[in-house]
């Protein structure tokens, strides 16, 4: 960085190449195993977060460890299985590192400190079943990592639709800003949801179901079909990119 502003000072790069040269050193490379960009957070409004289902544990260990030393950040794992977990907090247990672990969730955040503020906005998640729940967790996690409140009503979907009226009276009273809505089998919860508000709402499809419904695609297309206006649909049981598209909404409000 200072070798950077050093030429554009002495006029050796014009602004554009240094802003170039800037984002590009911005992004490490870990033994040509992983490029991690260290300030998504300040560029994009939310850290860094690793996919870490299909990774090798070795490569995954390595990928955490220089993050940890070059970044500033949180780091968030996705899809981190518990046997996985452990393993970490054994090889990284001895670190002064925070480790948050949503078991549910299978989400672990790695701290650096712990800041406590205000939340920004209030975020209602909602599920149709409790089979919903891991995926709405993972929105949960998100959520609060990006500094928003979550008010959380599960198991209230419309094959017993009596018990959803009053949580969504409560949830508006508390002035929720945006609904995170999962559903499996039909995926209907969303609709009726949107037709009871006058904010967003994401629906997230979730691979609840059997038969035709089986892996949640009917989930899918019905949200994706939906009458009720102010949807937007994302990918299946992706209670992580809700999550952040619930943020990006509330911090542009």
């Amino acid at each position: 960085m200072k070798e950077i502003l050093e030429k554009l000072v002495s006029g050796k790069l014009d602004v554009d190449e240094a802003e170039n040269l800037i984002k590009a050193n911005n992004i490490l490379e870990f033994d040509d195993i992983a490029k991690i960009d260290i300030k998504r957070n300040e560029r994009a409004g939310f850290p860094e977060a690793v996919f870490s289902q299909s990774k090798d544990y070795e490569d995954l260990l390595l990928i955490i460890e220089r993050y940890l030393e070059s970044g500033d950040d949180d780091l968030i794992l996705t899809r981190l299985s518990p046997e996985r977990y452990e393993r970490i907090l054994s090889d990284l247990g001895e670190n002064s590192f925070i480790f948050d672990y949503n078991k549910r969730a299978q989400i672990l955040i790695i701290r650096k400190e712990v800041t406590k503020k205000d939340p920004i906005a209030k975020i209602g998640i909602i599920t149709a079943g409790t089979s919903d729940i891991n995926v709405a967790e993972e929105a949960r996690v998100i959520v609060e990592e990006g500094g928003c409140e979550a008010i959380t009503s599960y198991d209230i979907g419309v094959a017993g639709i009596h018990r959803l009226f009053p949580q969504i009276a409560h949830m508006v009273k508390e002035g929720v800003k945006v609904f995170i809505v999962c559903a499996g089998m039909e995926g209907a919860l969303p609709s009726v949801v949107a037709g009871l508000v006058d904010v967003p709402v994401i629906g997230v499809p979730t691979s609840v179901g059997y038969g035709v419904g089986k892996g949640g695609r009917v989930a899918l297309d019905a949200m994706l079909q939906s009458c009720a206006p102010g949807i937007a649909v994302v990918n299946i049981d992706n209670g992580f990119g809700a999550g952040v598209f619930a943020l990006s909404i509330v911090k542009t409000d």
